[in-house]
C-alpha cells in the first residue's frame, strides 16, 4: 500500500498502526514525504534537507532491525541542533560548520528507529519569537500566509503542522518551543532545563537553553521526550530527573491557576480573549478547579529576560564569531546581541538577586495551584506588522513564556480552538520542574475533552 494523505497526519498512531498491520513501510513513508516536499516548494521551512536516496537508506535498514518506539517516524530537526554530517548554520551562512557527531537527543531519536529528513529555518541564533529574523527567508503561518509563523523554532513547527514530518526538534530560551506551536494549531512540549542534553546544540542563553518538541498530540510529544531524556556528562547543565509523583493525571481533580482579569494581556485581540475563557471552562469540565493567582512575580520576572546577565548571556555565547564578522548577523539579531555588551558584573549580580526574590514570591503561588494556565501568546501579528515593529511586537509575544525557564518551569503550549478568521489559538499549562508528564496527561485529557 502507497502512504497518501488520506491516511491523515502522520501522527504517531496512524503511521505505528499501519507499520503494525503490514500495511506500510517506512520506504513508503519515505517516499511520500519528499514527493510533498517536492509538491510544496520551496517555502522557507527547510534550510538543509537529507538526501531522499539516504533518508530511504535508512528507512530500509529499519526493515530488518527490532522496532523501536519511533520506529519509522520522519522528524524534523531545528538547524541550531547537530545531526552528523549535516550542516549547522543557526541561520547564519557564515557561521555552517559540518559536525562529525549528532547532538545527543538526536541520537537516541535515531536509535529509536527515527528517521532524521533535515533542518529546519529558525529566528537566527534563535533569537526572536516572531519566525522572520532569517537571512533563509521568513515561514508563512500554515493557516495564513500573511501571518507569522513564531519563533524562534518557526521551521520546525510549521514542518509538523504542514504534515511534512511526524515530530520535530527546536530549541527554548524564552517561548521558542511553545509560541510557534500555538500559532500552527500544534503542541509545544518545554521540558524541564536539563532533561534533555544540550551538547551539540548551539547555545543561545546556555543556562537556560532547552530542546523542545512539536507534535500533533499530547501523547506523541510525551513519547519523544520520553526516548530524549537522560542524564549526559557531555552537557554541564544536564540534570537526573527527580523522582516526583504526578501532581495530577489529568482529568482527575486538580487545581489550575490562572492570572487575574487585571493582569491578562491580549493588546485588543478580543477574540483571543473570549477563547482563553472557552479554554478555563474546558479545563473545568476535565475536572479542574480554577484558582486566580497574583501573576505579578511571574510577569516581572519575564521582564528580566531583556536585563541583565541575561542578555549578555546570547553574546557571551558568540561573542567570538561576532567580533570578527559582525556583517554576518540578521540586522535586527546583531542589533539585540550587539547591546548586549554594556552591561557590568554589578548588574548581573543585581538582576540575579531580584530574580531569587521574584522566584520565592512565586513559591506562595505554587503552594495554591498544581497547574499554571496562560495565553500562550495574547494576540498574533501580520509579516508586515513585525516588520514595522520587530522589537516591540516580538516583546509583546513573550508575555506568558519568557519567565518559564528563569523560574525553572516546565510548560506545554496546547491548541485551543480557532478565531472567528481561522487562526488558531493556544494555551500554555506549566507546572514546577519535573512534572513534564504530568503536563503531558493534561494536555491529552484537554485534547479529549476538545474532541468529544
Amino acid at each position: 500500500m502507497t502512504w497518501s494523505p488520506e491516511y491523515g497526519h502522520l501522527d504517531f498512531q496512524t503511521l505505528q498502526g499501519h507499520y503494525r498491520a503490514g500495511e506500510l513501510k517506512p520506504v513508503d513513508v519515505i517516499d511520500a514525504v519528499y514527493d510533498r516536499l517536492a509538491a510544496r516548494g520551496d517555502d522557507h521551512v527547510w534550510i538543509h534537507l537529507v538526501s531522499r536516496e539516504h533518508a530511504l537508506e535508512r528507512a530500509r535498514g529499519l526493515h530488518e532491525q527490532p522496532r523501536g518506539r519511533l520506529y519509522g517516524l520522519p522528524f524534523a530537526i531545528k538547524d541550531n541542533i547537530d545531526l552528523a554530517d549535516t550542516p549547522t548554520t543557526a541561520a547564519c551562512p557564515d557561521f555552517a560548520y559540518l559536525p562529525k557527531a549528532s547532538a545527543t537527543v538526536v541520537r537516541k531519536l535515531v536509535d529509536a528507529g527515527a528517521i532524521p529528513i533535515g533542518k529546519t529555518n529558525l529566528d537566527q541564533f534563535a533569537t526572536g519569537l516572531v519566525g522572520v529574523r532569517s537571512p533563509y527567508g521568513a515561514c508563512a503561518n500554515v493557516f495564513d500566509k500573511r501571518y507569522i509563523a513564531g519563533g524562534s523554532s518557526s521551521g520546525s513547527a510549521v514542518a509538523v503542522a504542514a504534515g511534512e514530518v511526524s515530530f520535530a526538534l527546536g530549541t527554548d530560551a524564552a517561548g521558542s518551543g511553545l509560541v510557534p506551536a500555538a500559532f500552527n494549531g500544534i503542541f509545544g512540549l518545554k521540558p524541564t532545563r536539563g532533561l534533555l542534553s544540550t551538547a551539540g546544540v548551539v547555545p543561545t542563553r546556555r543556562s537556560l537553553d532547552c530542546v523542545s518538541i512539536f507534535t500533533t498530540t499530547s501523547e506523541d510529544a510525551r513519547v519523544v521526550w520520553d526516548v530524549a531524556k537522560g542524564f549526559d556528562t557531555r552537557d554541564a547543565y544536564s540534570r537526573r530527573e527527580a523522582d516526583l509523583s504526578p501532581q495530577s493525571s489529568g482529568g482527575s481533580n486538580f487545581r489550575f491557576g490562572v492570572p487575574s482579569a487585571q493582569s491578562l494581556e491580549f493588546f485588543g485581540d478580543t477574540q483571543a480573549e473570549c477563547l482563553f475563557s472557552e479554554a478555563i471552562e474546558q479545563l473545568e469540565r476535565i475536572g479542574g478547579t480554577c484558582v486566580e493567582i497574583d501573576f505579578m512575580p511571574f510577569g516581572q520576572a519575564g521582564k528580566l529576560l531583556d536585563e541583565c546577565p541575561w542578555s549578555a548571556e546570547r553574546l557571551a555565547s558568540l561573542q567570538e564569531f561576532y567580533d570578527s564578522n559582525p556583517q554576518s548577523f540578521f540586522p535586527v539579531t546583531r542589533q539585540i546581541i550587539g547591546g548586549a555588551g554594556k552591561s557590568s558584573a554589578v548588574d548581573a549580580f543585581r538582576g540575579m538577586y531580584k530574580l531569587a526574590e521574584l522566584r520565592r514570591q512565586t513559591e506562595f503561588e505554587w503552594a495554591r495551584m498544581a497547574v499554571l494556565v496562560v495565553p500562550t501568546t495574547g494576540t498574533i501579528y501580520t509579516l508586515a506588522e513585525v516588520e514595522h515593529s520587530p522589537i516591540d511586537l516580538n516583546r509583546n509575544l513573550g508575555r506568558y513564556t519568557n519567565f518559564v525557564n528563569l523560574l525553572d518551569l516546565c510548560a506545554i503550549a496546547v491548541p485551543a480552538g480557532f478565531r472567528p478568521n481561522g487562526l488558531p489559538f493556544g494555551v500554555t499549562l506549566i507546572g514546577p520542574a519535573f512534572q513534564d508528564a504530568m503536563l503531558c496527561a493534561l494536555g491529552s485529557a484537554y485534547q479529549r475533552g476538545a474532541s468529544e
